[in-house]
């Protein structure tokens, strides 16, 4: 096995011994000496595979103090409810979102064929980051049927809740109809709103909801940091939402 296999299995071993929560956010590494003792290999490769991890933004360095965990990826389960504020104080986090832009426009085509409007049609755009612990974990794009919801925005602008936005429009409950995940990699923008760099893995969602009757009610996208969470597939959050 080369070098270059060498630490890069070591940043993967540690990398998973985070998210496992073998290390919580703050904790110290083992020195550099425990860490070469425990893989066999000098303290170039460690340092290169903690080099590897700190780029990935999972580890910080402290100057005379040592390696410390920044965060572990936050769990988040995707299955038919699918509710942020639930998910993470279910991870033991702290939820929080923040509006980007909130608008009224024509949807677009592929806006109007996810949630069936028939043309000319209008939508309600939120756009925001999602964050957890204070750490931005994703930038969303959720798009709802104007007409259906002709007050919706101005709810999500005092709650950030869709879940109480569909409340105040008699929809109470609302399920994950589909939803499809594929790896890309950060645009400018996408890294600028995550706070990662450019180029950096990030995982894309595109889900739609509906309501009882099977009517799509929400078509939505997001953009997480892929460092930054660990999405659970089939995975049911039934119970009180946002």
């Amino acid at each position: 096995m080369g070098r270059a296999a060498l630490w890069t299995a070591i940043q993967d071993t540690l990398s998973d011994e985070i998210a496992q929560g073998h290390y919580a956010p703050g904790d110290r590494l083992p020195t550099e000496a425990q860490l070469s003792d425990r893989f066999g290999v000098n303290r170039h490769t460690i340092r290169r595979a903690l080099a590897a991890l700190a780029e990935r933004e999972i580890v910080h360095a402290r100057r005379g103090a040592g390696v410390f965990v920044m965060h572990a990826p936050t769990s988040y389960p995707i299955g038919r409810r699918v509710r942020f504020h639930q998910n993470l104080l279910a991870a033991g986090h702290v939820p929080e979102k923040r509006i980007l832009h909130l608008e009224t426009r024509a949807a677009n085509e592929r806006e109007s064929t996810a949630l069936r409007l028939e043309p000319p049609a209008r939508v309600h755009v939120y756009e925001g980051i999602s964050l957890s612990n204070g750490v931005s974990l994703a930038f969303f794009q959720s798009v709802f049927p104007a007409r259906r919801f002709p007050d919706l925005l101005d709810y999500l602008r005092d709650t950030q809740s869709v879940t109480t936005a569909f409340a105040a429009h008699d929809v109470n409950d609302y399920t994950r109809a589909s939803t499809e995940i594929t790896a890309k990699v950060a645009s400018k923008t996408q890294a600028g709103l995550l706070g990662v760099r450019p180029g950096s893995p990030i995982l894309r969602t595109i889900g739609i909801n509906v309501d009882g009757a099977g009517t799509p009610v929400e078509y939505g996208r997001s953009w997480f940091a892929a460092d930054r969470v660990t999405l659970t597939l089939g995975a049911e959050a039934d119970g009180p939402a946002e």
